[in-house]
């Protein structure tokens, strides 16, 4: 199989047999128009000669996406797109607007293993991991369709991060390069379902990212219930692995805590819930439940959500409730690519 020509940083591109003949500046001058100018292909480098680009065409895949499906909320102006990749596999990838600017919420893998009960993008099952080169993609295609600046990415899309460790550290490296885009690590989100390993091994990269945790319950039998992978890796086990995260890289972790009617909202929740984060660099980031109408919880309404986090609050943990965006768009992962899998596929991009 090709090459994922986007997936190489610089110093990897020049070592790359079609380049080493060449004169520097030419790998270069194709890694600009990549990570730069966001090119999805050798038509575009105009400053390339012709021959060049057809080795390259004859010897590299772009990781670049096609455009399926596009949704704009008419309430906040959420971007919600369905995208096809160069084997016709789905994905999904949401543009946000805030007051600080345009942000990314982007997918790692096709599909899902990990099954957590209250979530879509695990219910077609898993397929595969994207190339850093697709993850890229889906940030650059932003840039490009809204003509501005993208301000933060976060990798909370369809898939769990780190399942697909390599090629993520690989974009987060990518992503930041001033040679590239040059994005700030400290505007990088990236959540886990809790891989303990690979939690231990990213704080040793000591990168500048910020970590989201997926608790979403205190207790072992509850997370168990919730969320398969608590029987491999549980809370406490998690937590220490967290703690170790917060020594070696001294970022604050946010905690993402999905609020489900009459099931994790309880006074012995928040206690439990101090026990394990209070006193340290946690921030507890509450969130209002998409229903699903295949999975057995109950979206807690905003009375709920908020009598919940002052339950927090007053415990002195550290908790906001996310603002929703797109709900009129079906904005949350998995929702758009369950909704179109198996439709005809269009546009290109």
């Amino acid at each position: 199989m090709k090459k994922d020509i986007l997936s190489l940083c610089l110093s990897e591109l020049k070592e790359e047999e079609l380049f080493m003949s060449l004169p520097s500046f030419r790998a270069s001058q194709v890694f600009e128009h990549l990570h730069k100018r966001f090119v999805s292909g050798t038509d575009e480098m105009n400053n390339i000669p012709k021959a060049l680009r057809e080795e390259i065409d004859k010897n590299y895949l772009f990781g670049s996406v096609r455009l399926e499906r596009k949704e704009v909320s008419k309430k906040d102006g959420t971007v919600k797109y369905l995208f096809s990749l160069y084997d016709g596999e789905l994905v999904e990838t949401v543009l946000l607007r805030s007051n600080r600017g345009l942000s990314v919420c982007l997918s790692t893998e096709v599909g899902c293993k990990m099954g957590c009960r209250f979530c879509a993008s695990g219910k077609l099952g898993f397929t595969r991991r994207l190339t850093a080169g697709e993850m890229l993609s889906q940030v650059y295609f932003c840039a490009k369709d809204s003509g501005e600046r993208i301000g933060s990415c976060m990798l909370m899309g369809i898939g769990e991060p780190l399942d697909n460790y390599d090629e993520v550290l690989k974009f987060i490296k990518l992503i930041s390069s001033e040679n590239g885009m040059n994005l700030s690590q400290r505007h990088i989100s990236v959540s886990t379902c809790g891989l303990v390993p690979e939690i231990l091994s990213l704080a040793e990269e000591k990168l500048q990212i910020t970590l989201s945790l997926s608790l979403h319950a205190p207790f072992d039998d509850m997370r168990s219930e919730m969320m398969p992978i608590n029987d491999r890796f549980n809370v406490k086990t998690v937590i220490s692995a967290c703690d170790e995260y917060l020594k070696k890289t001294g970022r604050r972790i946010s905690v993402e805590y999905t609020v489900i009617k009459n099931k994790n909202d309880s006074e012995s929740c928040a206690e439990e819930l101090k026990k394990l984060l209070g006193g340290k660099l946690y921030h507890i980031n509450l969130i209002t439940l998409n229903e699903i109408k295949e999975k057995p919880y109950e979206k807690a309404g905003p009375e709920a959500v908020y009598a919940f986090q002052k339950k927090l609050l007053k415990r002195g943990l550290n908790a906001t409730v996310r603002r929703r965006l797109g709900d009129d768009i079906s904005a949350a992962c998995g929702q758009l690519r369950r909704d179109s899998e198996g439709k005809e596929r269009s546009e290109d991009v």
